[in-house]
């Protein structure tokens, strides 16, 4: 650096005429550390007050007030940002980590700290690759979880009473929805449950509005989502975890139709059933009623003619039994069927006789076997039974006796009692 230089620069102090012995004091005029913060202020703020900005966001915050503190970085430097509550509102996306964004807004610098910060009140990502790459890696996780599963559809009512019908009061979608639906049917009550349809949180405001079409009474039979065509990022809030999620929990079958045929949202896999747009929405949800009623027309002569036939029938089967035996002689048929009745009672009675004589033969010849058999017959031929006198024993054995024992003999005909006055096992005394 050459001494002009280094002249020109000292005389931005005011200290080039002064002698080089005082050049190490200060000027009789200096600045405290609020006054220079404060033009350092008055220059920024009024030299950016309007400016874009390209960067990675890192070191995310949500506070708790609703503000949004993060900051944007690239391969040399890092300023800090802040989201102030009510512009979240008017972002494209939310912001999250590790997101490519351009944004917009103003410097500020904080005097307490002598800090400067972007306030943001537009962003955008930075062309789609980071949010394909993002959309790609929620649809795998929620796809393993089976969120996207076709088992868990369930079928849309054919006749629906009550339709809730989610989505921006003011966007062309509800008018393109409500114009189909009442050129199809008119008998469905649409409940309209608004909610922001882009920008960050607005798929938090979705979710909640589902959670509110569920809660309504009566219960509404189908939810149609719906929003119109955009870009990925206008459409990012169908993509949004949150709101896949509210939309696979849903006690309610939905219908899901957002942007174009070939916008394709997690939030269409997620539903029961995707519609292409808002208008197939509303034909996914109703019957056609100009159809039903041409039917109704085609059913008419065939349910005439069915009568008809249903009618002649009849009258032919009527006739065929007034000309019946039964109604032209019917005293001949109740003598028939007496007859038949007096037969049956003599076979049944003949029946039951031989039945019980067949019986008594078979107790007498049972009989017969039972008195052959009985000791008393035995008794009969000159045998006896010889038991004690006390009758606790019948003695089989001239060992069971001793001699002066009573004993009693049972004949054929009345019984002895005596004494025993000796014993013998082999035929000897």
């Amino acid at each position: 650096m050459s001494d002009d230089t280094i002249m020109r620069d000292a005389s931005t102090f005011g200290w080039d005429d002064e002698p080089a012995a005082d050049r190490r004091q200060p000027p009789a005029e200096v600045m405290s550390v609020s006054e220079l913060t404060l033009c350092v202020k008055e220059h920024l703020e009024t030299r950016f007050a309007d400016v874009w900005v390209s960067g990675e966001i890192s070191n995310l915050v949500r506070a708790s007030s609703g503000h949004i503190y993060l900051s944007l970085k690239d391969d040399e430097a890092v300023m800090r940002a802040v989201i102030w509550r009510g512009a979240r509102q008017t972002l494209a996306i939310d912001p999250v980590d590790g997101l490519e964004v351009i944004c917009h807004g103003r410097l500020e610098v904080y005097p307490p700290r002598g800090t400067y910060q972007l306030t943001i009140d537009r962003l955008h990502a930075v062309g789609t690759g980071t949010l394909e790459a993002r959309l790609r890696a929620l649809h795998q996780l929620l796809e393993r979880e089976g969120l996207f599963a076709p088992a868990r559809k369930r079928p849309i009512p054919l006749f629906p009473r009550r339709i809730a019908l989610v989505t921006s009061p003011t966007g062309a979608a509800i008018a393109d929805f409500l114009t189909t639906l009442r050129g199809r049917w008119t008998s469905s009550e649409v409940i309209v449950v608004p909610a922001r349809v882009q920008g960050a949180g607005a798929a938090e405001e979705l979710a909640a509005a589902l959670g509110l079409a569920a809660q309504l009474e009566p219960r509404p039979d189908v939810v149609a989502l719906v929003r119109g065509g955009g870009s990925l990022e206008d459409l990012w809030a169908f993509n949004e975890e949150v709101l896949v999620r509210a939309v696979a929990a849903s006690p309610i079958p939905i219908v899901c139709g957002v942007g174009h045929e070939i916008d394709v949202s997690l939030a269409d896999l997620a539903a029961d059933r995707r519609a292409l747009t808002p208008t197939d929405a509303a034909v996914q949800v109703s019957p056609d009623g100009r159809q039903l009623a041409a039917q109704l027309d085609a059913f008419g002569p065939r349910l005439r003619a069915a009568l008809v036939r249903r009618i002649d029938s009849s009258r032919e089967r009527i006739g065929q039994l007034a000309r019946s035996r039964f109604f032209a002689e019917p005293e001949r048929l109740i003598r028939d069927r007496r007859a038949a009745l007096t037969d049956q009672a003599g076979r049944l009675r003949r029946l039951t006789l031989a039945t019980v004589d067949r019986a008594r033969e078979r107790l007498a010849a049972a009989a017969a076997r039972l008195d052959a058999n009985s000791p008393l017959k035995v008794l009969a031929r000159g045998y006896s039974v010889t038991q004690r006198a006390d009758g606790q024993a019948v003695l089989t054995s001239a060992a069971d006796a001793t001699p002066g024992m009573e004993i009693v003999t049972h004949l054929a005909y009345g019984r002895l009692w005596s004494r025993v006055e000796r014993t013998s096992l082999d035929g000897h005394t």
